[in-house]
């Protein structure tokens, strides 16, 4: 069947995604909901395979099961990371690994438990593809020695490039858009990680690896623990 017949309409414009499962069944399945929603999509059953056609591909998004032969998800996360800020969806096993990943802070987008349903799957796609639209308005923010280029999506630190992660981007940016108010953890969780399957804890998580980058890079410390309630930055 084409993705004529599929999506009822024709569009050069379509968002591309590309599907890294390989469970068959599963992987034609999430093609399917994707077409119908008129996103074009590719699809690779392993992590070397998933790297060439991303390359080639040059897809809006990525959905990326972590089980994966010859290179695993995390592996192929981690590369990818290493060239591109692209929107990527995990697809875990098991509720528990969230937590694990979160901690390894490689800059995935959202997580998604399997089995999940179309609708939850959906969901995240356009909620994370809505995200990576809002965040490339054309916006600076500077405070003390960081600076924050919402439309390259980019930050530096006294003129050093910050590698951060989508995530970690989104709590830094939502912070210097107020600086001296304190922000609930459960605030800066639904910024930066919405319809997510995360905790508030996880805010913490990714609070951590913030502050350690920025600090490598020489940067003041100015993000602040608010007991009891979650962060702020002050210049």
């Amino acid at each position: 069947m084409t993705l004529q017949e599929l999506t009822g309409k024709v569009s050069t414009d379509m968002l591309s995604v590309l599907v890294v499962e390989d469970e068959l069944s599963l992987a034609q399945t999430i093609e399917l909901y994707l077409r119908k929603e008129g996103y074009k999509t590719e699809r690779a059953s392993d992590g070397e395979k998933a790297l060439a056609l991303w390359r080639a591909f040059k897809p809006d998004l990525v959905i990326l099961d972590i089980g994966l032969p010859r290179l695993d998800g995390l592996e192929v996360l981690k590369r990818i990371r290493a060239e591109s800020m692209v929107p990527v969806i995990m697809l875990t096993a098991r509720a528990e690994e969230v937590d694990e990943l979160l901690g390894l802070g490689l800059g995935a987008d959202d997580y998604i438990v399997k089995p999940a349903s179309a609708r939850i799957l959906m969901a995240r796609v356009k909620n994370v593809l809505k995200r990576g639209r809002t965040e490339e308005q054309k916006q600076v923010l500077r405070i003390a020695d960081i600076e924050l280029d919402a439309y390259a999506v980019q930050v530096t630190a006294n003129g050093q490039d910050v590698g951060l992660t989508p995530t970690e981007f989104r709590l830094l940016q939502h912070l210097m858009q107020t600086p001296g108010r304190a922000i609930s953890r459960l605030e800066l969780l639904e910024v930066s990680m919405p319809e997510s399957d995360a905790y508030e804890r996880a805010v913490d998580i990714h609070m951590t690896n913030l502050r350690r980058k920025l600090k490598e890079a020489g940067a003041s410390d100015i993000i602040h623990t608010v007991r009891g309630l979650g962060y702020r930055i002050q210049d």
